[in-house]
């Protein structure tokens, strides 16, 4: 049985390297620096990991309980037998993101969810994860964070995703024994669109999470992600402005030259068709390659255009078909696989050439 800290060679190809973490069936092994998804009985182990005298920081990936604040106390805590935080340079800015999680990403209507926050960071957070309802804000869980750890919110059922309108979390980031940078305290707050927790295409893979999961980020880099939301009376002042305003110079409209930028193209059969009740598989792919071949035509000569298809991970059909489509029909178009941080396992970047 593989474990992590073994050095292993692969079974079935060329390489190998150290297992950093295990996750269900999949062993992630380290070579030079690059963290490469392996089945796990595909790996032969060459050096058995040593045995361990010290607990490790748990990484991101990872999910651990974390004690509510009013049980957080630096006295019970043994700093002797706390495991030393291993710093990344990129953790030195904030990145933190709330995700949600459904048990069973094919029954929506029925299944629960799951709500963690993500503190991919060096730094410790203190924070709390609010919902506001008609009486105000209600803590629904409080509590301290390490670095580079994921930890489990909540549980909830169908009944609660409409109290999930209005959403915040508030931190202050800090770290122990060490000197760092002054973060500024910070509450983000968003309105969710609770419907997307019953549409299949919202959950996809993502950096965090190998299951389905729906991302949002709180914090990239330092800066706080704040939705824009319009205020009805603004926009009701707006109209009234004085009617000077029509009296302004106008001029025709320039079109300048279309600037090269990437195109999003989601080919899941849900963000395609309203329903697939009826439809075969194979009709089904069909219907998903005739996307492709619109896009691809209306892009066709576009020089430098990036497109990303979104085609899941699963068994690798729709992303094959793609593959060959362009190879032999669009030999303008280089392919790629798109930004695993942006996109996971499941896009395929085109490049029109």
């Amino acid at each position: 049985m593989v474990k992590v800290g073994d050095r292993v060679r692969y079974l079935n190809a060329v390489g190998g390297g150290v297992v950093v973490r295990i996750v269900k069936d999949i062993a992630y092994v380290d070579e030079d620096g690059f963290e490469t998804p392996v089945l796990a009985r595909e790996c032969v182990v060459v050096e058995p990991a040593e045995p361990v005298k010290k607990a490790a920081p748990v990484p991101v990936s990872r999910v651990v309980e974390v004690a509510p604040v009013e049980s957080f106390s630096h006295e019970t805590e043994d700093d002797d037998d706390a495991p030393d935080i291993e710093e990344r340079p990129e953790g030195e800015r904030l990145n933190i993101t709330l995700a949600y999680l459904p048990d069973e990403s094919k029954h929506l209507s029925t299944t629960r969810f799951s709500s963690y926050l993500v503190n991919d960071s060096n730094y410790y957070l203190y924070f709390a994860y609010l919902s506001r309802d008609d009486e105000g804000w209600r803590t629904r869980y409080a509590g301290v964070v390490e670095p580079n750890i994921q930890v489990l919110l909540e549980e909830f059922g169908q009944d609660e995703v409409n109290t999930l309108e209005r959403i915040c979390v508030q931190y202050i980031a800090f770290k122990k024994d060490r000197h760092f940078a002054l973060k500024s305290p910070v509450a983000v707050e968003y309105r969710l669109d609770t419907t997307k927790f019953f549409k299949l295409h919202t959950f996809r893979e993502s950096l965090y999470f190998d299951e389905p999961s729906w991302c949002i980020d709180l914090v990239k880099n330092d800066t706080p992600v704040r939705p824009m939301v319009f205020d009805a009376a603004d926009l009701e002042r707006a109209m009234k402005m004085k009617k000077s305003a029509d009296a302004l110079v106008r001029k025709p409209v320039t079109r300048h030259a279309d600037k090269p930028g990437i195109i999003e193209v989601d080919l899941h059969a849900s963000a395609l068709l309203d329903t697939t009740a009826g439809l075969s598989n194979s009709e089904i792919l069909d219907y998903q390659l005739g996307k492709v071949r619109e896009t691809l035509d209306q892009y066709r000569q576009a020089k430098g255009r990036k497109i990303v298809f979104i085609h899941g991970k699963g068994e690798g059909v729709l992303r094959n078909a793609l593959l060959k489509e362009i190879r032999d029909k669009y030999k303008n178009c280089t392919c790629q696989d798109a930004s695993f941080r942006e996109y996971g396992f499941g896009a395929t970047m085109v490049t029109v050439h």
